[in-house]
């Protein structure tokens, strides 16, 4: 196929940008520092999260969601489980707003995906203030918020490249 709709096989449309996700985690989470200042920390899943919620259900996203979670766990030291869940309730509420989100404009899923992405880091920050019985630091949540939402436009290239493969919601 050129261009067009590709077809829904799970490693194309689920395995190949997870392990992207996985990739660009890691790469982002290296001590690198530019200027004085370090790399950015984007939650890089929730792009995938969100795109896969729009593309169609399945039953295998949100293994790949947990997974993605767990990872981010284990690789920021956070407690095990906080990420999946943050992750999850997002990736839930996008598909509970699934028909909602249908035929919309670029700009409005961007603000879908923005308060999307909102919900996600403001349940991490409730999570983790139970957690560590204290607040953590706005500024840095806000950045995280802010890098991240940059990103929609590959949760956009990824809807836009597998929307149309499945005839059966067409």
């Amino acid at each position: 196929m050129s261009g067009g709709a590709r077809t829904l096989e799970p490693w194309r449309w689920l395995g190949v940008p997870m392990l992207q996700v996985l990739a660009a985690t890691m790469l982002f989470a290296l001590p690198i520092r530019l200027w004085g200042l370090s790399l950015p920390e984007p939650v890089f899943a929730m792009p995938v999260v969100f795109a896969w919620a729009v593309i169609r259900p399945s039953m295998l996203a949100p293994v790949g969601v947990a997974f993605m979670g767990f990872f981010l766990d284990l690789l920021w030291g956070g407690p095990l489980g906080l990420w999946a869940v943050c992750l999850l309730i997002a990736y839930g509420a996008a598909l509970g707003g699934r028909s909602m989100l249908a035929g919309q404009s670029r700009g409005m899923m961007w603000a879908w995906y923005g308060a999307l992405t909102a919900l996600a880091l403001g349940s991490g920050y409730l999570f983790t203030m139970l957690d560590a019985k204290g607040t953590p630091g706005l500024l840095s949540v806000f950045w995280q918020f802010l890098a991240t939402v940059v990103l929609y436009p590959v949760a956009d290239r990824l809807i836009e490249r597998f929307e149309d493969a499945d005839v059966r919601f067409r």
